[in-house]
């Protein structure tokens, strides 16, 4: 394993450098520990909702560190949250440092999800070990199914981010900036059911399912000719039928629909993709049902907490590169029209590199990966002490929140 760059032989930015040295100081103490989480796993890739193995280890290491751990917080299973009040007493902000650990299916951690765990384990470790500078209360959150299901939505129904003063977390790319502009998303499961019969003796008594499967994606395709820019619609098939000779009775796909405008998304597009399934159905004389989940809105960005990250990534040589001109989507953006909340990037790669390819996966596990895992993990971690060190802060990104300044 390559050792990254210390992260102690820079100076924090001010205010509170003494306090911001010391938690840095205790991330570079903890960088095998943390490392080795990440690489673990970064080699053990689980999909979202499944992410036990992860789950339990990045609560196991919070809890050597003084958290409070409670694991399937809430309805999710696989989700975590761990608690530490500061040593100066509970009368200060509450700030949530969050962590991402799902993989894709296939794929692994091509989106660098080891990456954000280890980080917001390493944030929350360095904050445990400057406890005795701040007041309030540090919470961890461990958020399942970010690639799919909206993991952090179903906390947010659960109750797990109230009382929070603002949320934190890092995401890997290949450029370095703290405003992100995710497109409104959701996932839809399209099944259509037919009736089988035998293909070659009497087609005629069958209903098949696949040909609206097919008219589906054609008028999917045809329709993107008339969509605006910042309109997505993909899916693949995961059910095409089971044999050449038999009339397909049933099949699905899974598809994914977003816009970086969120009225158009509810108000056109949402509308029109449900229209196109029933079209279908109706074309091929088969049933349809068309199942939404997952919802993921655009996000609120805080320049407040932003400011912030700024100011202290640039003491590390960070500079912010501005919003990327490309984006997916994330359910840390609804997190963001609950409570003040960042989601920074950070580059794991020197040279551009697409996000869901096998070069990310690469890059996630890479000494550049490595190093930015740590690098994240400080910058959290002394954002939020901006935060805890000064209430005035967390106030101020409160009333921007609210659009009072």
């Amino acid at each position: 394993m390559a050792d990254p760059a210390p992260l102690t032989s820079f100076t924090p930015a001010a205010p509170f450098a003494d306090v911001k040295a010391r938690a840095a100081a205790a991330i570079e103490a903890a960088r095998e520990e943390l490392l080795d989480l990440s690489h673990r796993i970064h080699a053990n890739p689980e999909p979202a909702f499944e992410e036990r193995y992860a789950s339990g280890s990045v609560a196991e290491v919070i809890s050597r560190h003084g958290y409070s751990v409670e694991m399937g917080p809430g309805s999710l299973a696989t989700a975590v949250r761990g608690r530490l009040a500061g040593g100066k007493g509970p009368d200060g902000p509450r700030i949530a440092v969050l962590a991402e650990y799902d993989a894709l299916p296939g794929l692994g951690h091509g989106c660098g999800h080891n990456t954000m765990a280890a980080s917001g384990v390493g944030a929350a470790l360095a904050l445990a070990a400057v406890r005795d500078a701040w007041a309030g209360e540090v919470v961890f959150l461990g958020t399942p199914a970010e690639e799919r299901g909206s993991g952090k939505e179903i906390m947010l129904r659960d109750g797990l981010f109230e009382g929070v003063d603002a949320a934190l977390l890092y995401h890997p790319c290949d450029r370095n900036h703290v405003e992100t502009r995710p497109l409104a998303s959701e996932d839809v499961v399209v099944t259509f059911t037919g009736v089988a019969s035998h293909a070659a003796s009497d087609p005629w008594m069958g209903k098949n399912a696949l040909d609206a499967m097919i008219a589906l994606f054609v008028s999917v395709g045809l329709w993107r000719q008339q969509l605006p820019t910042h309109c997505r619609v993909h899916g693949v098939i995961s059910e095409g039928g089971t044999a050449a000779n038999i009339i397909p009775s049933r099949t699905k796909a899974w598809f994914m629909v977003r816009s970086a405008d969120q009225a158009f998304y509810d108000a056109r597009m949402k509308p029109r993709f449900t229209a196109l399934c029933e079209a279908a159905a109706k074309a091929a004389d088969v049933e349809v049902t068309v199942e939404y989940s997952g919802y993921a809105s655009t996000m609120k960005h805080n320049r407040v907490l932003a400011d912030l990250w700024v100011r202290n990534g640039e003491a590390y040589g960070i500079v912010d590169q501005g919003p990327d001109p490309t984006s997916g989507s994330t359910d840390m953006a609804n997190v963001s029209w609950a409570v003040p909340a960042i989601h920074p990037d950070l580059a794991i790669s020197d040279t551009p590199v697409p996000g869901h390819t096998v070069e990310f996966l690469q890059a996630a596990c890479s000494p550049h990966g490595d190093r930015t895992t740590l690098l994240a993990a400080t910058l959290v971690a002394q954002t939020a002490l901006d935060l805890l060190l000064d209430p005035a802060t967390s106030a101020a990104a409160w009333r921007e929140f609210r659009g009072e300044s």
